[in-house]
């Protein structure tokens, strides 16, 4: 009886809701179907051994961008999907799913209804999928039929071949919806193709831009004829393929060396161009130099300056622990010493940034116990006795994420939804002045970068987004932010943004890049993880039609941090270490199957938090080194030899 009891007890105390509490929370209604834009209130409470208790009940959606709901346990469906939601009270927690309804089809509208078809050519229709909503949809089976095939063809994807003169009827159905138009097929007059490009020999890398004329039996030009590129190739190396880039206004960018064949063509008549690809050979060795070790905490960003007394300095965050921000001497790179340190209310000072002048930093907060998360303005005019200098919660409550510093201003992130712009012309009382947030359903943000007037954020689903903040551009100012560009690309992850406008071509670029983590995320001691996503190079020449044309990508690996300096970019790849990267000449197509890869290193640790776990933080060059902060090992320092004279010949002994 008593060896009863005993296991009577302990069961008790491994499994008391069990055995005696019989808690349970009853959701209402128990199957939750909604459609995109609909708001439904949702019922839960506690039931204990057939009582309805007033117990709190927090509901908490895994996918808020996509599915939110609110303190009034009101929901918001904002994307179609089936959404996993917890709801968790005293002792107890149950799970649940939404369903949300992809809208029915609308209309099906097709662009850019060409006159007239040249019989012999193809044109590529142009269309879109719009459902109640107002989304454009590009997971609907969509339907191609010609009436007359002898004049015209349709295939699965939408591409009309054209045969003989005449005029056929070209349906296209998605769902019930169709639309219908009549193509007009004339006879082709087009007997010649003219083709001519700036250069016949380049590197892998290079751009070239091919011009093709179409001519009538007269020899004039026919200027709607619809021109079709292409290219074949072999690759100098066997085992490759001549893989490369080229787009229908006669761009073309080649991966590998070799020689290839880029041809124009209109129906029967086409001209060819043969080019040699030579290796853009743009490697350097680049060297470990020094270290300075965190490995009993998680490090997080960091930066790198030049202080009032002429010495280098440095400060890094931490992440997961217990607020600490460390502040180093790195004027010896080879000899990074920690200097002082300061230990704020947080579980993670995420960011840290330094004032141009060198006399102010910031950094931020999250996971404070008070839940006042908010930023930390620090005096470092002597990095080895920093002194706080004040603070600033308003509004931030949700945590600040990442900071900037751009003159007498600085923009802290708010809750993953907005930035505030923030007066820190007398540091010790910081003001708010304006912010800038967006209002699409579900928006979030994680990054916000300022140069030349311009704050360009980082905003997930949304993209990158150019803000006016001083710059003209649109008329804004610091207290009065305009947006006037964005751009977001399908993947949803943006994270981080960084200028760039080109030296040797005058393009404006602006790189964003993604943070995914596919295989989770591991934050404890011990834990080893790898990211996921790449950088994705979006031309804003055309502020008004930007254009993604390039891309850099380490495979089985992830983006985070990145720094241009000149027309080098060192970015941090997370597992992969940090990676250097030609970005000189007009970029397009996959910058690292070009050879524009200059160097890469990775910091092994045997001594970090996680011991051997590489997990690269951010990426920054300073007076010829290159710094860089890792998660399970803190800040080290690189050198990368000196670019080699071009056609310098090797001297062999």
């Amino acid at each position: 009886m008593k060896n009863l009891k005993k296991a009577l007890y302990i069961l008790a105390l491994l499994f008391p809701v069990t055995l005696f509490a019989q808690k349970e929370i009853v959701i209402e209604p128990a199957n939750i179907t909604m459609e995109v834009g609909q708001k439904k209130q949702i019922t839960a409470y506690v039931m204990e051994n057939g009582k309805k208790l007033n117990d709190p009940i927090n509901l908490l959606s895994r996918a808020r961008r996509s599915l939110s709901i609110d303190s009034t346990m009101m929901a918001h469906a904002i994307q179609p999907g089936t959404y996993d939601i917890v709801a968790v009270a005293d002792g107890v927690r149950k799970n649940f799913q939404i369903k949300v309804n992809y809208p029915a089809i609308a209309e099906v509208k097709i662009d850019d209804i060409p006159q007239k078809i040249y019989a012999g050519t193809s044109v590529a229709l142009k269309y879109h999928v719009i459902d109640k909503s107002g989304a454009t949809r590009d997971d609907v089976d969509v339907q191609f039929s010609s009436m007359y095939t002898n004049i015209a063809e349709v295939d699965d994807f939408g591409t009309v071949n054209t045969l003989i003169p005449g005029k056929a009827t070209i349906t296209v159905k998605a769902e019930n919806v169709t639309n219908t138009i009549t193509v007009n097929v004339v006879s082709n007059p087009i007997v010649k193709i003219q083709l001519e490009a700036e250069m016949n020999t380049a590197r892998t890398g290079d751009v070239f831009h091919f011009k093709a004329k179409a001519l009538d039996k007269n020899g004039k030009i026919v200027p709607d004829a619809p021109i079709f590129y292409s290219f074949s190739g072999v690759a100098d190396n066997t085992s490759q393929s001549a893989s490369g880039l080229i787009k229908n206004d006669g761009r073309f960018v080649a991966d590998e060396a070799g020689r290839y064949t880029v041809t124009a063509s209109c129906g029967v008549a086409s001209a060819s161009k043969t080019l040699k690809i030579t290796p853009r050979e743009v490697t350097r060795k680049i060297e470990m130099v020094g270290q300075g070790s965190v490995n009993d905490k998680h490090t997080s960003d960091f930066w790198v300056w030049e202080g009032i007394d002429g010495r280098d300095y440095a400060v890094t965050g931490t992440w997961g622990a217990d607020g600490t921000a460390y502040f180093w001497d790195v004027t010896d790179p080879s000899n990074i010493s920690k200097i002082d340190s300061v230990q704020v209310d947080a579980r993670t000072v995420n960011d840290v940034k330094i004032s141009e002048d060198g006399k102010i930093c910031v950094i931020s907060r999250e996971g404070a116990s008070d839940r006042k998360n908010g930023l930390v303005i620090i005096d470092v005019s002597n990095p080895r006795d920093v002194e706080i200098i004040s603070r600033f919660d308003e509004n931030m409550t949700g945590g600040v994420h990442n900071v900037f510093i751009s003159g007498d201003y600085l923009y802290a992130l708010s809750g993953g939804q907005k930035y505030y712009i923030i007066d820190i012309k007398d540091p010790k009382n910081p003001r708010a002045v304006s912010k800038f947030e967006l209002d699409t359903p579900g928006h979030s943000i994680h990054d916000v970068w300022v140069e030349d007037g311009i704050a360009y954020s980082s905003n997930w689903a949304d993209g990158i987004q150019l803000v006016d903040v001083g710059n003209g551009i649109a008329g804004g100012s610091p207290e009065n932010p305009k947006q006037f560009a964005s751009y977001a690309y399908p993947n949803k992850a943006n994270h981080a943004s960084f200028p760039f406008r080109s030296p040797s071509t005058g393009k404006f670029y602006v790189i964003g890049g993604d943070e995914i983590f596919p295989y989770g995320l591991n934050t404890g001691k011990g834990g080893v993880n790898m990211a996921g996503g790449y950088l994705h190079v979006v031309d804003f020449t055309d502020l008004e039609n930007p254009e993604e044309v390039a891309r850099f990508e380490i495979p089985y690996a992830g983006s985070h941090n990145y720094w241009i300096e000149g027309e080098t970019l060192y970015v941090a790849f997370y597992n992969a270490g940090v990676r250097v990267v030609d970005l000189s000449g007009e970029l397009m197509g996959d910058l690292r199957k070009q050879g524009r890869e200059i160097a890469w290193i990775i910091p092994n640790d045997a001594n970090g938090y996680t011991a051997n776990a590489p997990f690269t933080w951010g990426a920054q060059l300073h007076k010829g080194h290159v710094f860089f902060s890792d998660w399970n090992s803190g800040l080290w320092s690189a050198k990368l030899e000196p670019e080699k004279p071009k056609n310098t010949p090797i001297k062999v002994k």
